[in-house]
C-alpha cells in the first residue's frame, strides 16, 4: 500500500489521495482502493467517516492553520 496524501480543504473535508485502510472502533479493517476519498471534518456527516457535504449546510468554518502537530 502506498503512502496516502491528506489535504485539508478550506472549510471542507480532508481529501485523502491513494489507497488507505480504515479501522473502525471494533477493529474491523476496510481497504479503500480509490484515487481519493473525502473524510468528514465538521462532525455533521450522516455517512461518517466520509463527507456528505454537511459542512456546507451547517456553515462549518475551520480554524486557519490549526492542525495537529505530533510531538
Amino acid at each position: 500500500m502506498s503512502e496516502p496524501i491528506i489535504e485539508a480543504k478550506q472549510n471542507g473535508p480532508y481529501l485523502v489521495q491513494g489507497p488507505l485502510k480504515l479501522i473502525d472502533p471494533s477493529g474491523k479493517e476496510t481497504v479503500i482502493d480509490r484515487p481519493w476519498v473525502a473524510l468528514c471534518r465538521c462532525g455533521q456527516s450522516n455517512n461518517k467517516p466520509f463527507c456528505d457535504g454537511a459542512h456546507s449546510r451547517v456553515g462549518f468554518k475551520a480554524d486557519a492553520g490549526k492542525f495537529y502537530k505530533p510531538a
